[in-house]
């Protein structure tokens, strides 16, 4: 059973808790979410795939354990997406309909209403394993947003090997404000705790008051989310008390990590992943715990680096090289692609992620960033942007940092730092990552800028930047 802890016996045996899911004022008890999500099924059970504006809310949870308890496929779409994004998701995933909340502009779809005090007890059988649960959209960096299937097999196996490196269970309080519309908050964090039976409190937003008040047991959040609460002392240290601090969707800075672990007493647990491969790796709530690495592959995971000609990287955590990785619990393909599908893969079976990484003689794992933006060839040499990039945030000056590679007729190209600060001088940060890492590894140019272009998950748009 995919979402296990949405027992009816253990419900109808008065085996519930009344807080078992908190978004912002709301509170529902399992048999609550339940009976409300069983009302959702009644409605939407016919259909095939229903799209959901995936507002931080109760009704958006109850609209997706809906479509899982009836078996249809949940297409969540960012609340904040543009026309031409919208009708594209709408139009490529075939939606017949909207489920709760819908758009101004509903592309005249009908729209299901979600009833968060409606109750219904009538009993579906459980979906196989193979359905397809969410058709998920990527952030189309590379073009339009493609469909990333994702079935229920995928999850639940994705979620045990998280629950065993985590030391996740129904004894935790999760805590995160982030994103229902991907993989982070809404697969990690809300069926997460559906699925283990841990307590789920949404602060909605994810403001480090909100999370200092929720007094939670695990925290979630991305790269900003700390940064900020890095900055409040007061919110940080009421953190302390928590068991584990995840950071995830885009990389950690790590004086992030450093002052969150001086603050809590706690050094994050970074990870990493994609909506096509869900996530593959993470440091483990009883191992080590390295500032700027993402660990080692969870439960069912295989990894390997490829050069350009396809051959073997070496795991000596400085040779970069292009990430691959196999599993259990990928997608099952892009929806209507074959052949970008067939693109992604290996002959052997591992998918192409698209990102550059080291791997060190232990397994640990850093993600250098995108092949496409962030392994920058200068000179001759071999960079990865992640590794400068840190080094100019390790400078008291910098608050974010971003590099990228520009075209230059003697180099191929050049690096140049985009930061934000105060009191900025551009050859003292040169010389700074001169001397820290390689002369070679250094910038030629440095930027001030007022702010980095970031998306819903905190990643810097570097495309934006050129």
């Amino acid at each position: 059973m995919l979402l296990r802890s949405l027992n009816r016996q253990a419900v109808a045996r008065g085996d519930d808790i009344p807080d078992a899911v908190r978004i912002g004022d709301t509170t529902l008890s399992r048999g609550d979410v339940l009976a409300a999500a069983t009302s959702v099924a009644e409605r939407v059970s016919h259909a095939d795939r229903v799209a959901i504006l995936a507002t931080p809310s109760v009704t958006t949870v109850l609209a997706v354990v809906g479509c899982l308890i009836a078996g249809v496929t949940a297409v969540p779409v960012p609340p904040d997406s543009g026309p031409a994004e919208l009708e594209h998701i709408l139009r490529d995933s075939g939606s017949q309909a909207w489920l709760g909340e819908a758009p101004a502009d509903s592309a005249g779809l009908p729209v299901v209403p979600v009833r968060v005090h409606a109750r219904s007890w009538h009993s579906y059988p459980e979906p196989p394993d193979s359905a397809t649960a969410f058709v998920l959209y990527t952030s189309g960096t590379t073009g339009p947003p493609k469909g990333v299937l994702i079935s229920r097999k995928a999850i639940a196996t994705n979620l045990d090997a998280l629950a065993e490196a985590w030391q996740w269970t129904s004894d935790d309080t999760l805590v995160h404000g982030l994103p229902l519309f991907h993989l982070h908050g809404l697969v990690l964090g809300v069926l997460g705790p559906l699925r283990i039976g841990s307590r789920l409190v949404h602060t909605v937003k994810p403001s480090p008051a909100a999370y200092a008040a929720a007094r939670g047991t695990m925290y979630f959040g991305v790269p900003t989310v700390w940064s900020r609460i890095a900055d409040d002392p007061d919110s940080a240290c009421a953190l302390s008390g928590a068991r584990l601090l995840v950071s995830g969707s885009a990389p950690l800075p790590v004086p992030v990590f450093e002052k969150i672990r001086e603050l809590t007493g706690l050094a994050p647990i970074e990870r990493y992943g994609m909506s096509e491969t869900m996530l593959t790796l993470s440091t483990r709530a009883d191992g080590e715990r390295r500032p700027g690495w993402v660990g080692v592959p969870v439960r069912g995971v295989e990894t390997r680096l490829r050069d350009e000609h396809g051959g073997d990287v070496p795991h000596d955590g400085e040779s970069i090289g292009g990430l691959q990785v196999r599993g259990s619990m990928f997608f099952d393909g892009y929806l209507g692609r074959p052949e970008a599908t067939a693109a992604s893969f290996t002959e052997d079976g591992y998918f192409e992620t698209g990102d550059v990484a080291v791997i060190d003689p232990d397994g640990f794992h850093r993600i250098v960033g995108r092949a496409s933006t962030d392994l920058i060839k200068s000179g001759g040499f071999r960079i990865g942007a992640g590794e400068v990039e840190a080094s100019l945030l390790g400078h008291p000056s910098v608050r974010e940092a971003a590099v990228v590679g520009v075209p230059d007729p003697d180099l191929g190209q050049r690096l140049v730092g985009f930061v934000v600060g105060e009191n900025i001088s551009e050859p003292d940060l040169i010389e700074h990552v001169a001397a820290e890492l390689s002369v070679h590894k250094r910038p030629r140019e440095i930027r001030v800028v007022e702010s980095l272009p970031r998306n819903a998950l905190g990643k810097v748009q570097k495309k934006l930047l050129l």
